[in-house]
């Protein structure tokens, strides 16, 4: 008995701890803010020097370069920025962030569900705010994040959440705006750990599996123009893709994959098309580009896919497919605690090839556009959402990237998190200052 106290005892004291280090959500926007005498990096290309950003109840109301402007400034609260830079909040696409915790404990991950089709899967319900990891993303400018359920064919519809809440209520920003799907493979790699090399076979049940979904797009077709019909939740969600309040966002691993793929979609009047794709998305860069369908790239901190590849084709890809034409938007896959070095990729790129404010484009307003939100961010304009943060330097550039201040919908976010607390802690034992 008295080692059952002894261990209630200890798990009252580590979970008070644990609560501890979790910042409390900021409150509403209720005081006019202007940020002054940095240099805003817009978003779309547009750099203002000397600029003055203001909001108020949560949207951006000036955004000027000092002296260009009418406004009566006398209402805001002025916060003197001089010498830093001001950056939209930098979106994250394709994340489980919010759905897992520890890859490794089962018990912390919620991010698929039974079964092979489940369009009627919704992921924000899922979404827990009070992950450490979110956090440890707002430290890095990343304020807001599609958060995608996976596994199966058809995973289920993903959502944009806010890195700030209480709850999954608070926290999301647009709510199922996309369906992803996860194309069958013509070659399956698998990874020999005895010889540390890559195998492929061929995959003899793709034509079943591609005939599958062809019926179960068919099927959904049919079900939206059925009068009478008896209600079929995973017939009701597809037909949000048939009327075009609903993005497909397709996962393809090769480039006929990518092709044959988006050819089913169209022919089943899915307008609103998006490739989930890494370098093979580079041999049809023409037909997407012809087709205006955007790619979301895997991380550029990554090995080539192929052994013919260049060992910097990664490094290289977003402005390879920039050149061509195509809409680029950074994302992550691997170990989700990695998702935080984001605007490191878009600097990467930008060392390879890409002018930097192109660069900053791939984690901003291509991103918002890529899933329908850029009518309300992804750009510093006026009337859009005052989602952005300021950083003593350079955003892109891991020596540089020291955020001083950051807002979501004009709410002031704490920036500090666990790690900042366990820094601070053995700083102090140790005799070291951080700043």
């Amino acid at each position: 008995m008295k080692n059952l106290i002894y261990t209630f005892v200890i798990l009252f004291f580590t979970t008070s701890i644990m609560l501890a280090q979790v910042p409390i959500p900021a409150p509403d926007q209720d005081t006019p803010i202007l940020l002054t005498g940095a240099t805003a990096h817009i978003g779309d290309g547009t750099v203002i020097s000397n600029a003055i950003i203001g909001f108020d109840k949560g949207k951006l109301t000036i955004v000027a370069q000092a002296g260009n402007t009418d406004t009566d400034i006398s209402q805001y609260e002025v916060i003197d920025v001089a010498g830093k830079h001001i950056y939209p909040g930098f979106i994250l696409p394709n994340t489980q962030l919010g759905l897992v915790e520890v890859n490794s404990l089962r018990a912390t991950n919620d991010m698929s569900e039974e079964g092979t089709i489940n369009p009627n899967v919704r992921s924000l319900i899922a979404y827990n705010t009070d992950s450490e990891n979110i956090p440890t993303m707002r430290f890095n400018g990343i304020l807001l994040a599609e958060t995608t359920p996976t596994g199966g064919i058809i995973s289920g519809v993903s959502s944009v959440m806010e890195m700030e809440g209480w709850n999954w209520e608070d926290a999301v920003h647009s709510a199922d705006i996309a369906m992803h799907l996860n194309w069958p493979q013509k070659m399956r790699r698998q990874f020999d750990f005895a010889t540390f090399t890559i195998s492929q076979t061929p995959n003899k049940n793709y034509k079943k599996e591609v005939e599958g979904l062809q019926k179960h797009f068919d099927d959904a077709v049919a079900y939206g123009s059925m009068e009478g019909k008896t209600r079929n939740l995973k017939m009701e969600k597809m037909q949000g893709l048939f009327n075009g309040s609903t993005i497909l966002m397709i996962h393809a691993s090769g480039a006929k994959e990518i092709v044959e793929s988006v050819k089913m979609a169209q022919s089943h009047g899915v307008d609103k098309i998006v490739i989930i794709a890494g370098s093979s998305a580079l041999h049809v860069s023409e037909f997407l580009k012809d087709n205006d369908i955007a790619v979301v790239v895997p991380p550029v901190h990554s090995l080539p896919s192929r052994d013919d590849e260049d060992i910097d084709l990664p490094y290289r890809l977003p402005h390879l497919l920039t050149e061509a034409g195509v809409t680029v938007a950074l994302s992550h896959r691997g170990m989700l605690a990695n998702a935080r070095n984001l605007p490191f990729y878009a600097g990467t790129a930008a060392a390879y090839g890409m002018d930097k404010e192109d660069a900053l484009k791939t984690i901003t307003s291509n991103t918002a556009a890529v899933l329908g939100i850029d009518d309300r961010v992804g750009t510093l304009k006026v009337g859009m959402d005052a989602t952005l943060f300021v950083s003593q330097g350079d955003a892109l550039d891991i020596r540089t990237s020291i955020l001083t201040h950051a807002f979501i919908g004009g709410k002031n976010v704490v920036l500090d998190n666990k790690q900042q607390a366990l820094y601070d802690r053995y700083s102090e034992k140790y005799g070291h200052n951080r700043n």
